[in-house]
């Protein structure tokens, strides 16, 4: 607690162990009363000594109680895969935008690591138990299992539709997970870190959280989802979190990476230093979870049953499901995706829990912003919320990953306003790149039969352009790795920038017509830009797969050849002379706004008539 929490606990084996808590704080209204507990010798087995005595064993835990060795537990000591991962989202309600971004965000940036050659588990799933869970399916008139059942269904559709490439989907009422939460609590209970207690104070249900005061609004308001706690007392099981205060704080002293960026390493420790308290890590009241191994009358609390799907999503569904098989799959996580609301829970409770059960910690939590529509904040009271769904199935999977990520500084709140979507999908995708491809290859087959007259690496020779281009992939790369995703689009986009301006200075339509070396020159200016195009495609698939693989297809590659691509074929020379090229087909076409007769709303029309025949869906994401 705020002020320090003094509590009292040791386990010894073959002993029947009697805990008493005291807390000395008077920062907080929340108490938690002394009580007894017994453990069933299904953990602890007990002594005639024990029970001969039956006294407290006590033993005061204080910050300075253990030493932390940053190598063994903040920092992966062997390289092993690039293990990424969403939050589990929880599923009372379907998904949302803010579910949608940090989904693309993590797949673009899994795309990359792939490019580069590592080996990557990218995990995303569900989180399915709780009292809002129960409580959502009462509502809907259904059961928790057919509940969830449909929401994590429509995760995984949504998924699908914006071209989500995950390796692992796990959902917490999953088998395999109920066994590793059981394994890993039992370690933590082992290990002393558990104890029962009465426990009385302001509860969020949205948060599924106890509150302290201070950090409420009016009328004891949850500051994030603006309703009223509600005051309950219930006898729960809690973590001792206060006993790894030092140790966490060591941890972010020592490695600044293992908060991002920078600004919630800062929040982070800005709320540490009141103190961490114990947090309750069951419920009585809640039937739909996990079972406490120890006392089946409770159930698991739902941020130490959800944070474990991070690791029971590495155990193979073929294998018996147990924390050590999960553990050698991958762990620990080289990244956890993350809102910033759910940062505290990632960045102090989740560590605190993997040190007590002896596990390594992650490499890195990144904390991201929310989204808001035209400024304001989102919320169906206010009739502007923005359906992820809706969003793809009108614009279809590329220009929404690419406007998320290249308008949203990651890591910052960001906005949406369907104008300024329009106006930079318009921009960047159906011009600097749709318009400089297609003209381009319009030039190619009207005057050298879509064939390449020499290779790339001979027509850029002494040319500016190219040293240009190599430069912006080698900045784009650095901006992925570092996770400046709107940077690196920026720098992609800069090279079609780079790429306009070059065919419009050189202006090959008019050297063709002078013939001579004036055509052989025009040629070499058209290889040097289509050129720059295949290393576009390469360079911004982890944002835009489908549109560079279209891109592809146009340079006269299949599919097969697009999926096998590494980041090694951004270097310059991919082109070779002779190879011909698709009939240019514009590979993005633009929205155009078109307002109804009598005032009706605006809606979005293609401008080719190309495609009427095609759906809505495949007409703006096929090109005109």
């Amino acid at each position: 607690m705020a002020a320090r929490v003094q509590h009292s606990l040791q386990f010894q084996r073959n002993s029947l162990t009697t805990f008493f808590f005291s807390s000395s704080s008077s920062s907080f209204s929340n108490s938690i009363n002394k009580t007894r507990i017994n453990f069933r010798s299904k953990w602890f087995s007990s002594s005639s000594s024990s029970k001969r005595s039956g006294a407290a064993l006590y033993c005061t835990c204080s910050d300075s109680s253990s030493s932390t060795d940053l190598n063994s537990t903040a920092v992966p000591t062997k390289e092993g895969p690039f293990v990424l991962t969403t939050p589990l989202y929880y599923v009372n309600a379907p998904p949302h935008m803010g579910s949608a971004y940090s989904t693309i965000a993590a797949d673009a940036i899994a795309r990359f690591q792939r490019l580069t050659g590592k080996k990557v588990i990218f995990i995303t799933g569900t989180d399915e138990h709780g009292e809002k869970i129960a409580t959502a399916a009462a509502a809907g008139g259904s059961s928790p299992n057919d509940h969830c059942d449909a929401i994590s269904q429509s995760y995984r559709a949504l998924w699908k539709d914006l071209d989500i490439s995950y390796d692992k989907f796990i959902r917490t009422t999953d088998p395999k997970h109920e066994a590793i939460v059981e394994e890993f609590y039992s370690k933590v209970l082992a290990n002393g870190d558990i104890y029962r207690a009465d426990y009385e104070g302001l509860y969020c249900v949205n948060c599924e959280e106890y509150k302290d005061e201070k950090e409420l609004l009016e009328n004891n308001c949850c500051p994030m989802h603006l309703k009223p706690c509600v005051s309950r007392k219930e006898d729960n099981y809690f973590f001792a979190l206060s006993k790894y205060q030092k140790r966490l704080e060591d941890i972010l002293e020592h490695n600044p990476d293992f908060v991002q960026p920078l600004y919630r390493l800062n929040e982070v420790q800005n709320w540490m230093k009141s103190g961490l308290r114990d947090f309750s890590i069951s419920r009585a009241s809640v039937d739909w979870g996990i079972r406490v191994p120890n006392d089946p009358k409770q159930t698991i609390y739902v941020w130490f049953d959800a944070l474990l799907g991070y690791i029971s999503a590495l155990s193979d569904d073929q294998q018996q499901p147990s924390l050590q098989t999960a553990i050698s799959s991958g762990w620990p996580a080289s990244l956890h995706l993350i809102g910033k609301d759910i940062l505290r829970f990632h960045a102090v409770y989740w560590p605190a829990m993997l040190m007590s059960a002896g596990l390594s910690l992650p490499k890195t939590v990144f904390g991201h912003g929310f989204l808001t529509k035209d400024g304001m904040k989102m919320g169906k009271s206010l009739g502007n919320t923005l359906e992820p769904n809706e969003l793809v199935h009108k614009f279809g999977p590329d220009a929404v990953r690419y406007f998320f990520l290249r308008e949203v500084e990651f890591g910052n709140d960001g906005d949406y306003s369907e104008e300024r979507f329009i106006n930079i999908v318009n921009a960047h995708l159906a011009n600097t790149i749709g318009n400089l491809l297609n003209r381009t290859l319009g030039l190619l087959k009207k005057n050298c039969q879509s064939t390449l007259v020499v290779d790339s690496s001979i027509a850029a020779e002494g040319n500016a352009f190219k040293d240009n281009v190599e430069k912006l992939v080698e900045k784009s790369k650095a901006q992925y790795k570092s996770l400046l995703l709107s940077s690196a689009c920026e720098s992609v986009i800069e090279i079609g920038n780079a790429g306009n301006l070059y065919i419009d200075e050189h202006a090959p339509w008019l050297l063709f017509k002078k013939g001579g070396a004036s055509f052989d020159s025009a040629a070499k200016d058209l290889v040097v830009i289509l050129e720059a195009m295949r290393i576009i495609a390469v360079a911004l698939s982890p944002v835009a797969p489908n549109l560079c693989s279209r891109i592809y297809h146009q340079l006269g590659y299949d599919q097969q050849q697009f999926n096998d691509v590494t980041w090694n074929d951004t270097k310059w020379g991919g082109l070779k002379g002779g190879q011909v090229m698709a009939p240019p087909n514009p590979i993005f076409a633009r929205i155009e706004i078109v307002s109804e007769p009598q005032g009706g709303a605006p809606v979005e029309k293609k401008v080719s008539k190309k495609k009427e025949k095609l759906s809505r869906t495949q007409s703006i994401v096929g090109g005109a």
